[in-house]
């Protein structure tokens, strides 16, 4: 060591300073728009084409149809999905959006199962038309 005072002079730098880092689980970060997390299956939007069955690379996904009704339910495998989103991307109807949880670590394999259970599609409002020759009844005020 041919001169202490020049380490003693960055020890003493480096100790007055802030911490680089994040103290991660316990201070929670921001994560960009464009992250890619955990895959949000929405029910009521599908239509059972299987297109994102189809599309997925890694083979991750199941499209079921639990009942006789026209209502779908998922299988995601968490540990085969690559979080790539082509899925997300190849739907037609939308019913696959990515979310930004990224926090899927589990000691359990088969917590990484997600299953989307089938949500039955809300009924459709039907509007009354007048019938011919009759004026629409006035709206309240």
């Amino acid at each position: 060591m041919k001169k202490p005072g020049k380490m003693l002079a960055e020890l003493f730098r480096n100790v007055t300073k802030e911490p680089a880092t994040i103290q991660y689980p316990y201070v929670k970060i921001e994560l960009p728009g464009a992250s890619r997390g955990l895959i949000v299956f929405i029910s009521e939007n599908c239509i059972g084409c299987n297109i994102c069955v189809r599309d997925c690379p890694a083979d991750a996904i199941k499209i079921n149809k639990p009942g006789e009704e026209k209502i779908f339910e998922a299988v995601f495998n968490l540990d085969e999905c690559i979080f790539c989103a082509q899925c997300v991307i190849s739907c037609p109807k939308k019913a696959l959006s990515i979310s930004t949880d990224i926090e899927l670590a589990q000691l359990d394999r088969a917590n990484l199962i997600k299953v989307y259970p089938a949500k039955p599609k809300p009924p459709k409002e039907k509007v009354e038309k007048p019938a011919e020759g009759k004026a629409a009844p006035a709206a309240p005020a």
